[in-house]
């Protein structure tokens, strides 16, 4: 059972990256994902989640309308599309979930993120780099 983060890089403000996060081991739809991302000397915290069906989806206010998460369940992947990236979103990004705390949706799908320390399964992490 694991995720599996890819995609980062290191690119100018404005462009644009896509992360992608592969489950294996366990059917993904059945669990809301979140990425989070920990910049140097800062701690961890989130910054879009979605639930099972790829219904629903949160993000926090510094990424919206910038970044869109989304899923393909036949893939067991869940995607972050981040445009207009600015320096500020310099990262190393993950993906996770939770057997327990992954059974969210609706209006409780933001719970996912505030559960940042108490998720059990987390990817590798992938480094995004905005700087001209």
């Amino acid at each position: 059972v694991q995720l599996q983060a890819s995609g980062g890089g290191s690119v100018q403000p404005g462009r644009s990256l896509t992360l992608s996060c592969v489950a294996s081991g366990f059917t993904a739809g059945e669990f809301a994902i979140g990425w989070f991302r920990q910049a140097p000397g800062k701690e961890r915290e989130g910054v879009s989640c979605i639930d099972g069906s790829g219904i629903t989806t949160h993000y926090v206010d510094s990424v919206k309308g910038r970044f869109t998460i989304s899923r393909d369940n036949a893939k067991n992947t869940v995607y972050l599309k981040m445009n207009n990236l600015k320096p500020e979103d310099t990262a190393v990004y993950y993906c996770a979930t939770d057997p327990v705390f992954g059974i969210v949706s609706g209006n409780r799908l933001p719970e996912l993120l505030w559960r940042n320390g108490d998720l059990e399964l987390w990817g590798q992490g992938t480094l995004v780099t905005v700087s001209s």
